[in-house]
Order: structure tokens, then sequence, then C-alpha cells
């Protein structure tokens, strides 16, 4: 395969809970694996790895066939069809959830499930990891990035790195107008924070190292609301980080989820929430149907192969963490129906306040 670029996709999609919007039921990663394995022995796909994050099946595959490859997007919208049949016959929770379309139509974007992918020609040596949210939006991204790839505070390397010194150029997607914009850091870095900062519009779609134009990281931006007309479910978003030699270290990439920022989703995907960084073991969120949970798989990549992975929060450094995404959880709680534990109306996704407001139209009065 020398001088084939490699592409890794990363697509998942929730087609039914194991308990409730908690866990995924051990079929489901089995039926996974077993189309995928077929899919790899008739050379459809290179390599391929099978997880879960909470109540989110995610199918972490290589191959040589580029973005959008029509045939890897079939192969997943098919093993979300096998696996949505599968959640029916135990009733699941939510089967079939995150499918949004009846026919396939060329690629799994605008049908629900969530895809992020990049394209590349390997380095010497190439670590990724894989970043897998539940409970949250793709906008949760958008922190994380900025500092991965723009906060000198958290990335050494854009200061004493001379391939980094240039910094990046982020790729931003306006998800209510479906445009997009490239902008520089750091020299428009206000204008990245003052659109960022939107996270539930405006989202970070891709980053690309300005000497070169390398890609450094490729995220889902899947709004499943905007594609149904209707809450369906949160988006629980994937994100594909490239690392080491000319981009950010392993250790650069993960510090930002030492902080457990405030993110979009937890109960009903309509509450704020600490984004808590946690082992593939405990990604299970069940209190309040959370707090927002993330994992990271770590792999080597190798003529296409997977080498991994490592379960890179499955460390005691981030259990100071933890314990203040729990501190802060505890805190929103109490809040109850109340903003800012509520997500504002104008932001949820599953609300009853249009009707309570059309029922009580005729109460209100002019005020004096």
């Amino acid at each position: 395969m020398a001088g084939m670029k490699t592409t890794i996709s990363v697509i998942k999609a929730d087609v039914g809970g194991y308990v409730g919007h908690s866990s995924m039921h051990p079929d489901l990663v089995a039926k996974a694996n077993e189309m995928l394995e077929a899919a790899t022995e008739k050379g459809r796909l290179v390599d391929f790895h099978v997880t879960s994050c909470g109540d989110d099946l995610e199918l972490i595959m290589t191959h040589n066939k580029g973005p959008e490859a029509p045939d890897i997007h079939k192969l997943a919208w098919d093993i979300f069809l096998a696996g949505t049949e599968i959640a029916k016959k135990l009733g699941l929770y939510g089967a079939g959830q995150d499918i949004l379309k009846d026919a396939f139509s060329g690629n799994v974007k605008g049908m629900g499930p969530g895809v992020a992918e990049m394209e590349f020609t390997e380095r010497k040596s190439e670590p990724i990891i894989v970043f897998m949210a539940d409970k949250t939006s793709p906008g949760a991204w958008n922190l994380p990035l900025y500092k991965m790839f723009a906060d000198p505070f958290n990335t050494a390397g854009l200061v004493i790195d001379p391939s980094m010194h240039e910094g990046f150029n982020f790729l931003i997607l306006d998800v209510l107008q479906s445009k997009e914009i490239m902008l520089s850091a750091p020299d428009e870095l206000y204008d990245i924070l003052a659109l960022i900062g939107s996270h539930s519009r405006y989202m970070i779609k891709a980053i690309y190292r300005r000497a070169d134009g390398e890609i450094g990281a490729s995220a889902s931006t899947q709004k499943l609301s905007l594609i149904a007309g209707k809450y369906v479910g949160k988006d629980d978003p994937v994100l594909i980080v490239r690392s080491q030699s000319g981009l950010p270290a392993v250790g650069e990439v993960l510090e930002p989820f030492a902080f457990p920022h405030i993110v979009e989703g937890w109960m009903r995907g309509s509450h704020n929430g600490p984004l808590m960084p946690v082992s593939f073991e405990d990604a299970t969120p069940t209190r309040f149907d959370g707090p927002p949970r993330v994992i990271a798989a770590g792999f080597q990549v190798t003529d296409t192969h997977l080498i991994g992975p490592v379960d890179m929060f499955d460390d005691p450094g981030f259990d100071m963490t933890r314990d203040k995404a729990n501190e802060i959880g505890e805190y929103m709680r109490r809040h109850g129906p109340f903003e800012p534990h509520r997500l504002p109306a104008d932001q949820m996704e599953y609300t009853t306040l249009p009707s309570v407001l059309a029922r009580m139209k005729d109460r209100f009065k002019e005020a004096k």
C-alpha cells in the first residue's frame, strides 16, 4: 500500500439503548464486529474497531477510498439497520433512533448517523485519538479543539515547535445557515472565538496546519433536530485528532479535557452539564442520563491498520476532573427546571413551551 493515502472513517449511531439511554447491548457490538469482519475479508476495509459510548454504537474504520466513500457509508448504514432489528427484538429503548431516512442515498450524512472522516499520507509514526461523546452535541468539541490547536497555555508546541509556529486554520460550520468559513489562528483568533463561543450554532468541522494544509482534526457536525425537524435525541458527536510531529502532542490533545467544561445535552437533550472524561468501562451515563461523557481511544495507524486501542482516559490523572465534574453536576442539578441547568427555550430540542404558550395565549394581558 506504499504511496496510498489512509482514510479514517468514524461513523456512529444510536440504534437502541440498554437500559433506557445508558448503555449498549453486547449483541449489537457483536453484530457490528461480524459484519465488519466480513467486509474486511472481502477487501472493502483494511481494518476496524467497534466500541460504544453510552447508547451509541461506534464504528472506527480504515480504508483507502477517501472520505464519503459510498461503499464505506453503505456498510455502516447496513450495520445500523441490522442493529436496529436486533434492538427491536430485544425491546431496547429507542430502537433505530438515529435512522432518520428510509433508503440509503450515497452517504449517511443527513440521514441521522454522526460522521467524522479524514484522509492523509501516513508519517513514520502516526498516532491518532478518536474521541466519542454521549449525551451532548457537536459544539462540545469547540473549546477542546481551540485549546489543542490555538492556546499556547495548553499546547506548548505552538511556541517552541517551529513546524507548528505558523498556527492552524479552523473550518467552522454555521449549522443553521449550512455555510462554512475558514479562519486562521493566531491572526484571526478573536474572530474564531466570537463564533465558536456560540457552540449551539457554530461548530469546528476540521483543522489544518497553515504551513502545508496538513489535516489535524475532523469532527462530526450533524444536528439531528435540524435533519428531522423535531427532537429525536442528542447528537452524541465523534472527533478524530492526529498528534505529534508538527501537530499537538498526545498530552496536549488530552489536556483540554482536564477541564470539565459545560456542554448541552444531558437528560432529554435539554440541559447543561459538565463533560466528564471517563474510561471505556465508565461510559455508561445513568445519573439523570448523565453527566455527559467522553471517551478517548488511542491508536497507532500503520499501513492503514489500527494498532490499539489504548484507553486514554483510564488514568488517575483525570480523577480530579471527574470529581470536579460530579461537583458541577450536583450544583447544576439543584436548579431543577430553571436555567442555566435547563437550556434556554430557543435552544431546547424537546419542550412543551409552545403548547403551554398556545394554551395560555388568551390569558396574557398588556402589562400596566
